[in-house]
C-alpha cells in the first residue's frame, strides 16, 4: 500500500540537522572569542605587572642613591663638628633627607626627573661641604703653626695690639653703618600661569613666581663697585627656600652658616638703581605669613613679607 511510503519524517530531520550546526558553530566562536579575551586580559596584567615592578627598581635604585648620600652627610657632619664648624643645618638637611627616602616609597606616582635633580643637587652640597672641609683644615693647621711661632711675641704685643684692635674695630663699624647699602620700596608680587601679576595676599593657585622688586637708596658714603645681592625666602615654619640644583647655596651670618634661596652679582653705581629677583617656585606653597629677607654680602639691608591664604 502507497501509506506505508510517506516523506514528511525525512524532511523534518534535514531541518533538525542545520539547526545543530548552527549552534555549534555559535558556541565555537563563543570559546574562541572567550579565548581571545583571556589572553588580552593576562597580557595587560602582565604588562601592568611588568611597569609596577619597574617603578619599583627605580625607586630603590634613587633610595640607595640617596642612602648613600646619607652616609657622605653622617661623615661630613662628624669632620666638620670636630673641626669647629656649624653644623645645624647639615643635621636638618639629614632629617629632610630621610623624609624624602620615605616620601619615595609611598609614592605611586614616580617624577624621575624631580628625583634626579634631587640627587644632584644633594650631590652638589657634599661637594661644597668638601671644600669646606678643606678651608676648616687648612685653617686649624695655619692657626696651630702660628701659635706655636707667636706665642712669645704674642705675650710682648698683646697690649699693643688690643689697643690696635680696638682703633681699628671702632673704625671698621663707622666705616661699615657709613656706607651700607639700603633695599628701599620692597615689593613682592605673585605671577600666575598666565603672567598676571598680584600684589597683596595671595592665594598658592596664583603663585607659580615670585617676584621680588626693590632699589637701591642712593648712598655718598659708599663706593661704587661689585656688590653680590641675596635673598631669603622663609617659610611660615622658619626654614628657608632652597634648591641647589637652581642656584641657591650658602653663606655666613653671624658665625652661622645658613641658606639663601637667590643670588645676584650687580655693579652699584649710586644711581638708586632697581633690582629684581624672580624665583620659580619648586612645590607648592603652604598658607601662612612668609618673610623676605635683602642681604649685601652678610649685612640685611631689606626686609618685607607677603601673605599666603
Amino acid at each position: 500500500m502507497t501509506e506505508q511510503t510517506q516523506t514528511p519524517p525525512a524532511t523534518e530531520n534535514k531541518g533538525g540537522g542545520a539547526g545543530r550546526t548552527i549552534l555549534i558553530v555559535v558556541l565555537a566562536l563563543a570559546v574562541v572569542g572567550l579565548g581571545i579575551f583571556t589572553y588580552l586580559q593576562m597580557q595587560e596584567n602582565k604588562a601592568l605587572e611588568e611597569t609596577k615592578a619597574q617603578i619599583e627598581a627605580e625607586k630603590e635604585s634613587y633610595i640607595e642613591e640617596l642612602n648613600k648620600v646619607s652616609k657622605e652627610l653622617d661623615e661630613k657632619i662628624k669632620v666638620i663638628d670636630s673641626l669647629g664648624g656649624d653644623i645645624d643645618e647639615l643635621i636638618e638637611i639629614r632629617a629632610q633627607l630621610e623624609t624624602e627616602k620615605e616620601q619615595i616609597r609611598r609614592s605611586k606616582d614616580l617624577q624621575l626627573r624631580d628625583l634626579r635633580d634631587k640627587v644632584e643637587g644633594y650631590e652638589y652640597l657634599l661637594k661644597e661641604k668638601d671644600k669646606e672641609i678643606e678651608k676648616l683644615q687648612q685653617m686649624t693647621e695655619s692657626l696651630m703653626t702660628e701659635n706655636t711661632e707667636l706665642k712669645n711675641e704674642k705675650n710682648e704685643l698683646k697690649s699693643t695690639v688690643s689697643s690696635l684692635n680696638v682703633a681699628k674695630t671702632e673704625l671698621e663699624e663707622k666705616v661699615t653703618i657709613a656706607s651700607q647699602l639700603k633695599a628701599e620700596n620692597i615689593k613682592t608680587l605673585a605671577i600666575n600661569s598666565r603672567g598676571k601679576e598680584r600684589e597683596g595676599e595671595f592665594r598658592p593657585k596664583h603663585i607659580e613666581q615670585l617676584k621680588i622688586d626693590f632699589n637701591l637708596a642712593k648712598n655718598d658714603v659708599a663706593p661704587i663697585g661689585g656688590r653680590e645681592i641675596l635673598i631669603r625666602i622663609i617659610d611660615p615654619q622658619g626654614n628657608a627656600l632652597f634648591d641647589v640644583a637652581t642656584g641657591s647655596g650658602t653663606f655666613v651670618l653671624d658665625g652661622r652658616e645658613i641658606f639663601y634661596t637667590a643670588k645676584q652679582e650687580i655693579l652699584f653705581d649710586n644711581t638708586q638703581q632697581q633690582i629684581g629677583f624672580v624665583y620659580q617656585k619648586t612645590k607648592e606653597f603652604t598658607e601662612g605669613k612668609y618673610t623676605v629677607e635683602i642681604y649685601e654680602g652678610n649685612r640685611q639691608i631689606g626686609k618685607t613679607y607677603f601673605i599666603v591664604k
